[in-house]
């Protein structure tokens, strides 16, 4: 499919992420923006598609650190009574913002492969009273979800750190009951240069892995999902990514001039390459 990860072991590549995912917990840093106590809306705004009542639907804290690149829940169309799963659920954010739309008579799972991401997204629901949200350790790849019972499948800059993507794309397909959907934010990128696709620290700042726009597509299609579209897309400027660089991990941030000299290279060379996307699909009706 394109885009090959860091060497060819799996189990490396997820170790590494999952180390960099835990200490950005505590560090406070995120992967699609966010580090040095900022959230991603100062970066890049118009990606993000978050309104002052999803932010006041969760409790004091549970936002940060944010390590996402949109909302998966911007177009409203989760309804009460369904049966939610977020992929990589990181600190809960997107969790809680789901069981406001479904309600009490609704469920919403998440699965994050992360220990320190589960416990701090666990104290998060408690905080919020939830009873019909819970966490699952699991990989994205290998869902613990029974097939054909899911209504939405969800996920917020998470995808792109797999490396088994057509996995990915074929759990949520297995989980989705027929006529099901999926509405994930991720990032895709276009022709980076070798060193970013062969570094890990690239690649755990949501870069180096990232697929282009257009294997994203064709990967949902191979998987069995149809009605794919694209319901939003910004390409990320010079600027963004020089902040986006040292605020991920990616390069790191020092205030010396020979560290400011490698963002601002950095970034040169991925202006334009780069962007963050809201794709939507559908799982087919059984016939008949």
């Amino acid at each position: 499919m394109g885009a090959e990860p860091v060497g060819t072991d799996a189990v490396a590549v997820r170790a590494a992420v999952a180390a960099a995912y835990g200490k950005r917990v505590s560090s406070q840093r995120g992967c699609c923006g966010g580090g040095r106590q900022k959230n991603v809306s100062e970066i890049a705004p118009q990606v993000l598609g978050y309104t002052d009542e999803d932010v006041q639907a969760v409790p004091a804290g549970a936002e940060a650190p944010t390590f996402g690149c949109g909302n998966p829940l911007a177009f409203g169309e989760v309804r009460a009574g369904e049966t939610v799963v977020d992929l990589g659920s990181g600190a809960g954010f997107d969790l809680l913002i789901a069981a406001e739309r479904v309600g009490p008579s609704g469920r919403v799972i998440g699965v994050d492969m992360t220990d320190e991401m589960i416990e701090r997204a666990r104290a998060n629901i408690a905080a919020a009273g939830h009873a019909n949200v819970e966490v699952r350790k699991g990989l994205i790849e290998d869902l613990p979800v029974e097939s054909g019972t899911v209504d939405w499948v969800i996920s917020n800059c998470v995808i792109n750190l797999s490396p088994e993507k057509p996995r990915v794309f074929a759990e949520m397909a297995r989980v989705l009951k027929p006529g099901g959907r999926m509405l994930v934010a991720d990032i895709v990128a276009d022709d980076l240069p070798a060193g970013v696709r062969h570094s890990l620290a690239a690649y755990s700042a949501c870069v180096g892995g990232a697929l282009s726009e257009e294997q994203y597509v064709a990967g949902l299609t191979e998987a069995g999902l149809a009605d794919v579209e694209i319901r939003r897309r910004t390409t990320y400027t010079c600027a963004e990514l020089a902040e986006f660089a040292e605020a991920s991990g990616l390069v790191s941030a020092a205030d010396d001039q020979a560290d400011s000299e490698v963002v601002r290279r950095l970034a040169a060379e991925l202006g334009g390459k780069v962007a963050s996307i809201a794709v939507f699909a559908r799982k087919p009706e059984l016939p008949g």
